[in-house]
């Protein structure tokens, strides 16, 4: 599989939905973690994201405008201890929770499954970065209908030994726009990490993003060897 540029996958499309980037920098000396979320209606438009003790979580802009919470407030990116967990759904909950019970990544997501919005049946993204010992390795998973058909839970781990300096995966939660809205497909996209620094980088994703949909994103940068941390937000509403 040959890398393609991020900003251009992002840009494919005017509504992938809300998407992971998990990666490695060009010099080799940081993970790189991206989410940002989009949105098609009014509820789905009034949030931002707010930062928390441990990560992030979204928050209504407008709480009188507020219809809905069940799917759209929850804590995309959570801390235990060397790992960083990021989802698209309150599953970040369910990893944080069951991981410090000794279960792994994966079988935290047995637990779960794709969102019950018929008739999209959205996918749960979801992404873990691990640094220790001046090494780092992730993984990411998909939760999706067997093609609309909820009947069926596809389950899908994808995992990353030792990620090759200045490449990345990315996932999201639709291809396209459409109705409904149809999910992901295949492996995590392999992508170009450039050399950008934290914030050049955050510019050139959000940029990326369609205008009209773009609600919220995150950016973090650990450095592997001190598992050391420094983020950013953008958030449309303000």
């Amino acid at each position: 599989m040959k890398a393609v540029s991020l900003t251009k996958e992002i840009a494919s499309t005017s509504y992938p939905g809300r998407g992971i980037v998990l990666g490695r920098s060009a010099d080799g000396s940081k993970a790189v973690i991206a989410y940002f979320i989009m949105g098609r209606s009014e509820n789905s438009r009034n949030r931002i994201f707010a930062e928390t003790e441990d990560g992030i979580k979204t928050e209504a802009f407008d709480p009188s405008k507020l219809v809905d919470p069940s799917l759209i407030i929850y804590a995309p990116v959570r801390v235990l201890g060397n790992k960083t967990i990021v989802t698209n759904g309150d599953q970040t909950d369910t990893i944080y929770d069951l991981m410090n019970q000794q279960l792994t990544f994966e079988q935290a997501l047995r637990t779960r499954e794709f969102e019950p919005d018929e008739p999209n049946y959205t996918p749960r993204i979801s992404g873990i970065v691990k640094c220790s010992g001046g090494k780092m390795n992730y993984a990411m998973s998909i939760l999706k209908s067997a093609d609309g058909d909820p009947s069926c839970c596809e389950r899908y781990t994808f995992t990353y030994d030792s990620p090759l300096a200045g490449k990345g995966r990315f996932i999201h939660t639709y291809m396209g726009d459409g109705n409904p809205l149809p999910s992901f497909e295949g492996e995590p996209t392999l992508v170009e990490i450039g050399d950008e620094d934290i914030d050049a980088f955050t510019e050139s994703v959000w940029n990326a993003l369609d205008e009209d949909n773009k609600v919220s994103l995150f950016v973090r940068y650990i450095d592997i060897a001190t598992n050391t941390a420094e983020s950013r937000i953008i958030n449309k509403n303000k």
